[in-house]
C-alpha cells in the first residue's frame, strides 16, 4: 500500500490513467498537474498547478513516457497549458523523492543527478520493454497491413535489430508466414536469428538485402536506412520505423524516391493505451512499494 505517500503526476497521455487508478486504489494521496481537460475526473485525485510548493510535498513524481524535452517542456494530452519542469522545480523535490519517466533526455537526467534525486527510466528495464513489445508488434503489423496492398504472409519482411522489440516482431512475422530477414551486428545475434529459423545478415550488407523487400521494420535508434540503402529499394516498399525520434531513416531521400517511410514511435500508447498503462502501473507500483518498504526499514 501507498498510504500516506504523495504521488504527483505531471503531464502524460492515456497510459497514465491506469497508473493513476492504481495509485488511488493503493491509498496514495494523488495530485494531477496538466489534467484540467480530463473528461472523467478521478475521485480521490486533486487537480493542482505546477509549483515548487506542490513538488516540495511529493514522495513520487511521475512524468510522461518521453519525460521532458531538452528545454524541460512536459507534454500532456489533457491540457492546452504549457508545462515546463525547471531546475527550481527539481531542486524543490525532497531528497527521498523518486522520479519516474519512460525515458529521460540529458536535461532531466543531469538535473536529477545535480540535486541527487532518484530517477527511474522505465523503458530501460527489460520487463517493461519486453511487455511493451507486445502492443508495439501489434501496432507495427496494423500499420504494415494498412499501408501495403499485399498480405504479410509470403511477403519479404526485413527487421533491423534483434533487441527486445525486434525479437518479438521477427518471431511474430515468421509465425504468420512472412519471409523474415534480420539485420544485426554481432555473432551472438546472428546465431539467435538462425536458431529462430530466420535469415540473418550483417547490417553492412543492408543495401544488397533490400532489393526485393516489401516491408522494412527498423528498431535501431540510429541512421541505418541511409540514402545508398534507399536507392536499392523497390519504390513500392514500405518502411515502418519503430525507433525513437528522429528514427533511423533518411526521410528526405525516402520522400524524394517516393518510398513510404513512417516514423511510428510510442505505438503502445497509440494502439493499446489501456494495456500499455497496465504494464506501467504494475511495474511502477511494485517499485513504489519497494521504495516505501525500504524507507520504512531505515527508520
Amino acid at each position: 500500500m501507498l498510504t500516506g505517500k504523495h504521488v504527483v503526476f505531471l503531464g502524460g497521455d492515456a497510459r497514465q490513467l491506469e497508473v493513476i487508478k492504481s495509485c488511488i486504489q493503493m491509498n496514495a494521496k494523488v495530485s494531477l498537474i496538466g489534467y484540467d481537460n480530463l473528461q472523467s475526473p478521478f475521485s480521490g485525485a486533486t487537480q493542482r498547478e505546477l509549483s515548487r510548493e506542490v513538488l516540495q510535498q511529493a514522495d513520487i513524481l511521475v512524468l510522461p513516457i518521453v519525460g521532458t524535452d531538452e528545454q524541460g517542456q512536459v507534454s500532456s494530452v489533457f491540457t492546452s497549458k504549457k508545462l515546463v519542469l525547471t531546475e527550481e522545480h527539481i531542486q524543490a523535490l525532497p531528497k527521498h523523492c523518486i522520479v519516474f519517466a519512460g525515458m529521460a533526455r540529458s536535461y532531466l537526467r543531469n538535473l536529477c543527478q545535480i540535486y541527487d534525486v532518484t530517477l527511474i527510466e522505465l523503458l530501460d528495464r527489460d520487463d517493461v520493454a519486453i511487455y511493451n513489445s507486445i502492443p508495439t508488434v501489434e501496432g507495427a503489423l496494423m500499420m504494415a497491413i494498412q499501408h501495403t496492398d499485399i498480405t504479410i504472409h509470403g511477403s519479404v519482411c526485413i527487421v533491423l535489430g534483434l533487441g527486445r522489440v525486434g525479437m518479438s516482431l521477427a518471431r511474430t512475422l515468421h509465425a504468420i508466414g512472412a519471409k523474415v530477414r534480420v539485420g544485426v551486428r554481432g555473432s551472438e545475434y546472428m546465431a539467435r536469428a538462425f536458431e529462430m529459423g530466420l535469415e540473418p545478415f550483417d547490417l553492412s550488407e543492408l543495401s544488397e538485402r533490400v532489393r526485393d523487400a516489401d516491408v522494412i521494420f527498423n528498431t535501431i535508434p540510429a541512421l541505418v536506412v541511409t540514402a545508398p540503402v534507399l536507392a536499392q529499394m523497390p519504390y513500392d516498399a514500405v518502411i515502418i520505423d519503430l525507433a525513437s525520434k528522429p528514427g533511423g531513416v533518411d526521410y528526405a531521400y525516402a520522400e524524394k524516391r517516393g518510398i513510404k517511410a513512417i516514423l511510428a514511435p510510442s505505438l503502445p500508447g497509440i494502439v493499446a493505451p489501456k494495456t500499455a498503462g497496465r504494464i506501467l502501473a504494475s511495474t511502477m507500483t511494485q517499485l513504489m512499494i519497494a521504495a516505501v518498504d525500504k524507507e520504512g526499514s531505515l527508520q
